[in-house]
């Protein structure tokens, strides 16, 4: 094995970003002040990239923040596989708070190369006892809230993490957790987090343990830490400290490796962490007990996947977004994608109508498959039915209202919701504001209002992929790692995104994941909250075979957007030839057109945000078809990726050219 100290990891890991382009920093100290930039006439598939790409022959690790790629170099380095490297990726990202804190959820792939087969880690928290529709009606709310105690599910990512290394990874704990416990102990904050922090603290104040984390200068101007001082957590080190105490404890009574994460894990789930996190919680007006955290486990599943061009593309089962991708890459097999011409307004109408009907779908029949009823995937995903719904493309003008299909005649069987199928109302989910006369809604999430008619002028959205307070791309990361051994892995792990409400004396920011369900049928028959359920979330990893072997995993930042921007970046790739880092780079559009499945649950049917960069010509084109444009620089959450180069024996790495993402390869 090829050794390299864990001092010169670092030192070479600094020299990179300290060379890193500005475009590739933390923005928040500059968003306010940063003209629109002009627009742009260069072909992504030709223009140099803003960011190089990363080409690596022993190992890729990228992530969320630079703090974290040095903490997977690190591991690799120790010896680590790409399990072990994206254990401690994690772990490091939930202590600085990558959009993420470890009371939140973890969705993994994993491509194993002893069985040849990918892997899904679903680590997603439940609904906790008397979290019932009645409940949160009672309350008041048409939907669980975005934020505090009653948005909560039971803490998912520990638990993903421990079962992840225990199966698949190579260390012990003690060796992947090392680089999160020297962060929890203190580490320089950068600017992005210590700024939202501020801007969230009067949310931040609302809970009992949360100010004495997150505001260490309470009652003076700024209560937040400044970019550059030293943060600490205290009480996180300690229980990343008593994880590991537990493991060493069953190592050293003769257990074996595995049995020695199981006993962190439970120390976690079962012993005085979860008494702590039941404790706390529950005094800032949680529901949690200590038997939903000791009934919930990590499951280790069987992702699904659909074939396109020859690719098999695979995402995690239903409980997550992902297969809404599946079906938008079948419904593009019943066309020429290329033929239409990279971001022409043919290209952008047909993926917007496409993305619409597939998400259509997503909204009305995704939800936690281990409750009944049983989810129709075989239908959803079948060619067939991706060849019913493309049928409905119309080629000339935008369709606001298109509902959900029925794909239980392509698995042979009858709808159970017929009728609630038959009364979906698009309308029903627009906003409060919606008063233009075309019957559109006027005014998107975080953007300037103004007339929606075709001729309306252009404006520059407020909103920023870079700014996680955004609800479009709000509360989460992503990680992907590649060895030379063949493991390849896809995370998009979130929840517990600052202001969190933090569980007593645990340092553990609750997730606010809750607030994806619905309570009543009528909104999603599949997606009622119940105790013990899971809700069905935005997250979606995503890897690629080709021939068979390892291809491509890939991932993104970005809430609703998180699969409209992948499928973009897996077409840019696979259609029209470009690198990880051109993909990661290039223009995307995104539609407001599905659910959103944050705070109101609203839809703003025929939204478009399209980057500045957008000619003239399509952007008449694309208002005549119907579309309601805004425009912003980048219109993507930061994507990551890491492509297998099986003819030269080497990967590929791309890093979006924004937010705080970064890779470190050897």
């Amino acid at each position: 094995m090829l050794s390299i100290s864990p001092a010169r990891v670092l030192a070479t890991a600094a020299l990179l970003l300290s060379i890193a382009p500005a475009a590739a920093r933390s923005q928040d100290t500059t968003r306010a002040a940063r003209p629109a930039p002009p627009r742009m006439a260069e072909d992504p598939r030709t223009a140099p990239t803003m960011k190089p790409p990363l080409h690596a022959r022993h190992w890729l690790a990228i992530t969320g923040k630079p703090l974290s790629a040095a903490a997977g170099s690190l591991t690799f380095a120790r010896g680590g596989n790409a399990v072990d490297a994206t254990v401690a990726m994690l772990a490091a990202g939930c202590t600085v708070w990558d959009t993420l804190s470890c009371g939140g959820e973890t969705q993994a792939l994993i491509y194993d190369p002893r069985s040849r087969q990918v892997i899904g880690i679903d680590a997603l928290g439940v609904a906790p006892t008397g979290a019932t529709p009645a409940f949160y009606q009672a309350q008041g709310y048409r939907f669980p809230p975005e934020y505090g105690p009653l948005a909560a599910v039971t803490p998912g990512t520990v638990g993903g993490m421990l079962v992840m290394l225990a199966e698949y990874g190579k260390l012990s704990l003690k060796e992947v957790l090392a680089p999160a416990i020297e962060l929890a102990d203190g580490y320089p904050i950068e600017a992005q987090l210590a700024n939202t922090i501020e801007r969230q603290k009067d949310w931040i104040k609302k809970w009992k343990y949360a100010p004495a984390v997150m505001l260490p200068h309470a009652g003076q101007a700024r209560e937040a830490p400044q970019a550059g001082e030293i943060f600490r957590q205290p009480d996180l080190a300690a229980t990343w400290r008593k994880l590991v105490a537990a493991e060493q404890q069953a190592l050293a009574a003769g257990r074996d490796r595995k049995q020695a994460i199981q006993a962190a894990y439970d120390r976690f789930y079962k012993g005085d962490i979860a008494r702590e996190i039941v404790r706390g919680a529950q005094e800032d007006g949680a529901l949690f007990t200590m038997q939903d955290l000791a009934n919930w486990q990590v499951k280790i599943e069987q992702p699904l996947h659909t074939s396109y061009r020859g690719i098999e593309v695979y995402k995690l089962p239903i409980w997550q977004q992902g297969p809404a991708l599946l079906q938008a890459l079948n419904m593009l097999e019943n066309t020429d994608v290329k033929a239409l011409g990279y971001n022409s307004p043919r290209y952008l109408h047909t993926l917007y109508q496409v993305m619409s009907l597939a998400f259509a779908d997503r909204d009305f029949y995704y939800g936690d498959p281990y409750f009944p009823p049983e989810e129709p995937v075989a239908g959803l995903l079948s060619k067939e039915y991706a060849r019913a719904r493309f049928a409905l493309v119309n080629p000339e003008r935008n369709d606001p209202n298109i509902k959900p299909g029925d794909p239980y005649p392509f698995m042979n069987a009858t709808n159970p919701f017929r009728e609630l199928l038959a009364q979906w109302d698009p309308k029903r989910f627009l906003p409060p504001d919606s008063t233009t006369r075309s019957g559109q809604q006027d005014r998107a999430p975080g953007a300037v209002r103004r007339d929606t008619t075709s001729s309306a002028p252009d404006a520059v959205a407020s909103r920023d992929p870079g700014n996680t307070d955004d609800p479009f791309y709000r509360g989460t990361t992503s990680i992907v790692a590649a060895d030379a051994e063949g493991w390849l892995v896809s995370v998009t792990p979130s929840g517990g995104w600052v202001p969190a409400v933090i569980a007593g004396h645990t340092g553990i920011g609750l997730s606010q994941r809750a607030q994806s369900f619905v309570t009543a049928p009528e909104d999603g028959p599949f997606n009622v909250i119940e105790p013990g359920k899971r809700p069905r979330v935005t997250l979606t990893p995503t890897i690629a075979l080709k021939d068979g072997a390892p291809y491509l995993a890939f991932a993104v930042q970005g809430g609703d957007t998180q699969d409209q921007n992948l499928l973009q970046f897996f077409l840019d790739i696979v259609e029209f030839g470009m690198t990880p880092q051109q993909a990661a780079e290039a223009p995307n559009i995104n539609s407001y057109q599905m659910l959103s499945s944050f705070g109101i649950h609203e839809t703003r049917p025929g939204r478009m945000l399209a980057a500045t960069s957008l000619p003239e010509s399509t952007r008449q084109t694309l208002r005549q078809l119907g579309y309601t444009l805004e425009f912003a620089a980048r219109t993507s959450g930061p994507i990551n990726a890491i492509l297998i180069d099986t003819r030269h024996g080497s990967m590929w790495g791309g890093s979006s050219n924004h937010g705080e993402d970064y890779g470190i390869g050897w």
